[in-house]
């Protein structure tokens, strides 16, 4: 039985989406809350294998309690909703590592089917939503850039780029750390992580 936590705080929207879940015959809805502060300790008490999150709620926003679970609950999947979709969203979501982000207008059978993807391992993002944020994620770096950060995956160290790009080594720095910068990332290895995650590589 798959064990779910939903966080919306529209009473009639939350209590629609706990009943289409309960007709699934795999799942059962362990916790409901309407508000992002309740969902770390809610889960903590009801141990469900999905937490289904609005991306919008009062007290801390749903991406907001991802990360929080992640940190204190790292066997819950995370499955979060939004009803606008943005580029930036998507970032931020793949950088807190959620396992999924659909829009809450998708039909409701894709949520059913999310839910047990993330269960499976899978990561289930709207595909619309990527399409842009890779548009957008593309514009971000420049051809060169993009030529620094693929050597920089295939384990070439800035010495080995600078020679094979006929850059200096400052050079090859200052791209990686612009780059580190544009993708929002932490390091060069989260850099190419993002950039994998939106194709870029």
């Amino acid at each position: 039985m798959i064990r779910l936590l939903v966080a919306e705080d529209v009473h009639m929207v939350r209590g629609a989406l706990v009943a289409l879940l309960e007709l699934e015959a795999d799942f059962t809805v362990v916790a409901e809350v309407g508000r992002g502060d309740e969902i770390l300790h809610t889960a903590l008490r009801s141990r469900p294998t999905v937490a289904i999150l609005d991306v919008d709620l009062p007290g801390i926003d749903g991406l907001t309690a991802a990360e929080q679970l992640r940190k204190s609950l790292p066997e819950c999947r995370i499955l979060l909703l939004t009803g606008i979709g943005r580029p930036a969203m998507l970032r931020r979501a793949l950088d807190g590592r959620v396992d999924g982000l659909l829009l809450k207008d998708s039909p409701p059978d894709e949520l059913a089917d999310a839910v047990r993807k993330v269960v499976a391992g899978q990561r289930v993002f709207d595909s619309g939503l990527a399409l842009s944020a890779l548009d957008s994620g593309a514009r971000l770096l420049t051809p060169r850039e993009t030529e620094v950060l693929r050597l920089t995956a295939d384990g070439h160290d800035a010495g080995h780029i600078a020679r094979q790009l006929h850059l200096s080594v400052g050079t090859v720095r200052n791209y990686l750390t612009t780059i580190v910068s544009k993708l929002n990332a932490r390091n060069r290895i989260d850099a190419i992580r993002t950039a994998r995650e939106f194709g870029l590589l």
